[in-house]
């Protein structure tokens, strides 16, 4: 199925078509206007620079009137290879049709609102007929069943003619145009913008992201460069300052060769404080015993952190390289 944008603003057109998959553009001198475009013609001619189609109106009362503005839309430098002409269906539009049909030139005949008018405008050659689904369906009318039959027709009886679905109002039209076998559609830039978008894909993908992440990050990408050592001889009350300076819930104690003592924690602290009273603060952590802390090597990859987390259920991990304290990881790091 063939994707075009329907749009006439220009940024959104070199968005779009910067992604490399739309076949071509649908636009309106009306959509134009809205956007403070005054010279249409120069706009058009800048379009079919940017766009491998265009398809854009060539409106008049009469067959020679419509056949008459596309003449002139080529002469102001359009592709006829590459411009298809838009033009609202009547007997008047079927008889430009064929015409220029005949003559080479791609027509598209718009605003079809019945199987009598597509197949009208089929049976006169047009390239393609474009039922407005989305002011059907404002009107009540099942325009998915004017496509479908729109489609079985050009199958059956073998025309060369495209069925465009059109005024397309939401993304469950595009599902709808790809089960009733439709040539083509033509969308609104906010529409196209929505099409790759799910839910339980988003969440595919952030999931995705994390897990890279862990196996492919190390533990000193990602840690804070703080790295809250105190010597053992330092009293409790002055760990507890340089605790809160740093911002963790615990420090690393070292000996005078700088070797791991052990770590001191908010919890040890609490614990000290209910078993001795106020009296614990004028005490040296050398006075404590300490337990193996939780370490990982710096360059150890995130996920082997992750699991170290879950397994002692711990917040912080204490960062090592050489048997020496680096820094810590806590586990909003991750």
């Amino acid at each position: 199925m063939e994707l075009y944008l329907d749009s006439a603003d220009r940024r959104e057109i070199e968005e779009a078509f910067g992604l490399g998959v739309l076949d071509g553009l649908t636009t309106t001198p009306t959509f134009m206007h809205r956007h403070g475009i005054s010279d249409v013609d120069a706009y058009l001619r800048e379009l079919a620079e940017i766009v491998p189609v265009l398809q854009v109106e060539a409106l008049g009362d009469t067959a020679d009137e419509i056949r008459a503005e596309a003449e002139r839309l080529v002469g102001l430098g359009l592709d006829p290879e590459r411009t298809v002409f838009k033009v609202p269906v009547s007997l008047e539009a079927v008889r430009a049709c064929r015409r220029m049909a005949d003559e080479g030139l791609r027509v598209n005949v718009h605003l079809v609102y019945t199987l009598q008018q597509a197949y009208m405008a089929m049976h006169a050659g047009a390239e393609y007929v474009c039922p407005l689904v989305g002011r059907l369906q404002d009107q009540g009318q099942d325009a998915l069943a004017l496509v479908a039959d729109a489609v079985e027709a050009v199958e059956r009886y073998g025309y060369p003619t495209r069925i465009m679905f059109s005024s397309v109002r939401h993304v469950e039209h595009v599902r709808n145009a790809l089960q009733l076998g439709a040539h083509t559609i033509t969308v609104p830039y906010h529409i196209l913008t929505r099409l790759t978008e799910n839910v339980f894909t988003s969440q595919g993908a952030d999931q995705f992201r994390v897990h890279t992440r862990l196996m492919t990050k190390t533990v000193a990408d990602v840690m804070s460069s703080d790295n809250p050592v105190v010597p053992e001889g330092t009293e409790i009350r002055e760990a507890i300052v340089k605790m809160t300076e740093h911002g963790f819930g615990c420090i690393t104690v070292v000996d005078e060769a700088g070797g791991i003592r052990g770590v001191f924690t908010d919890g040890d602290l609490r614990r000290l404080l209910q078993k001795d009273g106020r009296d614990v603060l004028e005490r040296r952590l050398s006075d404590l015993a300490y337990g193996t802390p939780v370490t990982i090597e710096a360059g150890a990859r995130l996920n082997d952190a992750s699991e170290l987390f879950h397994r002692h259920k711990v917040d912080t991990l204490l960062v090592v390289e050489g048997g020496r304290a680096v820094g810590m990881l806590d586990i909003q790091d991750l």
